[in-house]
Order: C-alpha cells, then sequence, then structure tokens
C-alpha cells in the first residue's frame, strides 16, 4: 500500500512546489518571459526570485524594460517607460500660441497652434495672413495659407533611471508639413521700363515640407522655436517666393521654408 502511494506523493509534491514556485510572469518588452516568484515592486525595478535558486537569494530587473506582469491569481499589471510616462508631465503646459518673428517682413504674419498629443508627440496648424506686414504698395497682395504638421520630438540615445523630457514640447525634432495657400496682387504690365498696365493676378499654392528644428521652453510659460525645411512647392505663378515658402527656380519644385517662431504657453 505504502509502495502504491509514493508515486502519488512525488507528484504530489511537483504539484506543490509548483503552486509555490513559478506562478508570476514577468512579461519583458524584448518578448522573453521570467518565470518567477515575485517579491518586490519598487519606484525602479522588481525583484523576484528563481526556481533553480535559494528562495532568499533575490533577482532585479529595471521596471523601464518591463512589458508587464501576471500574477499567480490572474491579475496583470501594465509598465510603461518613465520617459514616455504622462503622469511625469501633469504640470507642463501643452498648447502654445505662436507668432513666427520673421513673417512680417516677408510680407505676411503668419500664426500657429500646437498641441502636445503624448510625450514625443504633438500637432500643429499654421494661419498665414499675407498682406499683413511690411508690403510694396505696388503689389498690395492679400491672401492667406494654412499649414497642418505631425511633430516628432527626439528622444535621447540612451536612457537613465527615472529620466524624462525636461518640458513636454522642448527639444529637437522633425516635423513633416503640408501647406495650401491662395492670394492675389496687382501685376505691372511693361513695354521697355514704362508700365503700360496692370491687373489683378491670382495665385493657388501648395507644398510638402520635412522640418527640421529646435524648441526651447522657458519657466513652462514662453518657447522660441527655429526651423528650417525642404520639400516640394507647387504653385500656379512665376515668381520664387510664395508666402511660406521659396521655390529654388520656377521651372522645378524644390522648395525651401524657415524661420523662428515665438509664443506662449498654455493648459
Amino acid at each position: 500500500m505504502k509502495i502504491r502511494t509514493l508515486p502519488l506523493i512525488i507528484i504530489g509534491l511537483i504539484l506543490f512546489s509548483g503552486n509555490i514556485f513559478g506562478q508570476d510572469k514577468i512579461h519583458k518588452r524584448n518578448q522573453e518571459i521570467i518565470d518567477c516568484k515575485i517579491k518586490e515592486i519598487g519606484t525602479e525595478s522588481i525583484k523576484y526570485s528563481l526556481a533553480d535558486y535559494p528562495e532568499d537569494v533575490l533577482f532585479a530587473i529595471d521596471k523601464d524594460k518591463v512589458l508587464k506582469v501576471i500574477f499567480e491569481d490572474g491579475r496583470e499589471m501594465d509598465f510603461m517607460v518613465e520617459l514616455s510616462n504622462p503622469e511625469n508631465y501633469v504640470d507642463n503646459k501643452k498648447n502654445a500660441i505662436k507668432l513666427d518673428f520673421i513673417s512680417p517682413l516677408t510680407g505676411n504674419t503668419t500664426f500657429a497652434f500646437e498641441h502636445s498629443l503624448k510625450p514625443g508627440r504633438s500637432i500643429e496648424a499654421g494661419l498665414g495672413i499675407i498682406g499683413l506686414g511690411y508690403m510694396p504698395r505696388d503689389r498690395d497682395s492679400k491672401g492667406v495659407f494654412l499649414r497642418f504638421g505631425y511633430k516628432f520630438i527626439k528622444s535621447p540615445d540612451f536612457y537613465f533611471s527615472k529620466m524624462r523630457y525636461s518640458h513636454i514640447l522642448k527639444g529637437g525634432y522633425v516635423k513633416p508639413e503640408v501647406s495650401f495657400g491662395y492670394y492675389s496682387e496687382t501685376v505691372s504690365h511693361y513695354y521697355g521700363t514704362a508700365e503700360v498696365s496692370s491687373s489683378k493676378e491670382q495665385t493657388f499654392t501648395g507644398s510638402i515640407h520635412l522640418i527640421l528644428g529646435k524648441q526651447w521652453v522657458f519657466d513652462n510659460s514662453f518657447l522660441v522655436d527655429f526651423f528650417g525645411g525642404i520639400g516640394y512647392g507647387f504653385n500656379g505663378g512665376d515668381k520664387e517666393y510664395q508666402y511660406g515658402y521659396i521655390n529654388a527656380s520656377t521651372d522645378f519644385p524644390l522648395s525651401f521654408s524657415g524661420g523662428l517662431k515665438v509664443g506662449f504657453l498654455f493648459k
């Protein structure tokens, strides 16, 4: 009778040891899974023990390397990289109104609105009012253009524990951007050096640019945004300058843009 019950006892011990150990699972971001017994979840690391080592030997893993843990009873706990954790930026103002500081000297005044979507990502829309600014009187240009961009803010090349953006809108960035515009202006017609007539002409413009820039934020209130872009410009006119961007030539669609924005942040 004792001989018959011995295999059952051994199986029971194996099952019992399995219930004691290996019930928690740590899912790492690299898809690796660690079967363990979680002992502690701290502010920076998770401590656990393994079945192949004495129970008083503890191992630790950085929380930024962990996607989630599944406990013995089936409960799950998800983790987020601290750099991308929105809770670290609750005090940051996530909206900004900007003015292209140089634009009034080029025949237009351009405003922009930026909204942070999450750490490292934001959207920006711009409105340019053509004719609001310094303009030669004989041209009398009037119109508008719109810009829309999606900003990717650069993250650090390497990470330290508890690293975060100094401000959610601060840093170097890449921004794909599209623009559309319309304006009318007075065009003079000459015979030799003498002006013989003038007429109003209408022009529709468009561009696709890749913008590189850097934005600084001061005291969570004021910002400076310096940028430059290159891409393709399309218009129905024969001028290089198209209020918002400059074509390399009238025969080839390569175009450039740039500026210096200043602005204020708000919730």
